[in-house]
């Protein structure tokens, strides 16, 4: 890729954030809309273990479930566990 395409490039995702920052408003987000009724706030707690420890715990229980499979399925391979080597290897050369 030579530099006018990485320039045309670099401009294109520039001028398209751009575009997106302008057309989304977040200062409308301080208006409430008709009929809005908000509910209480989460606590620090409450939103640390929300979005912290519950997707912690969700991925220690998916690495371990595919972690006992795989031991599982290693136990049951026949291509490796069966092969064997000598280890001494006897050579007799004459000279």
């Amino acid at each position: 890729m030579d530099k006018k395409n990485a320039l045309r490039a670099g401009a294109l995702a520039a001028g398209t954030t751009l575009m997106m920052l302008l057309m989304s408003s977040p200062a409308s987000a301080l208006t409430r809309d008709d009929g809005d009724d908000p509910g209480q706030g989460l606590s620090v707690i409450e939103t640390l273990g929300l979005f912290v420890a519950a997707p912690l715990v969700l991925y220690l229980v998916i690495h371990g479930l595919v972690t006992i499979a795989d031991k599982t399925h290693k136990k049951k391979d026949p291509t490796s566990s069966n092969i064997t080597t000598k280890a001494e290897a006897k050579s007799e050369v004459k000279a």
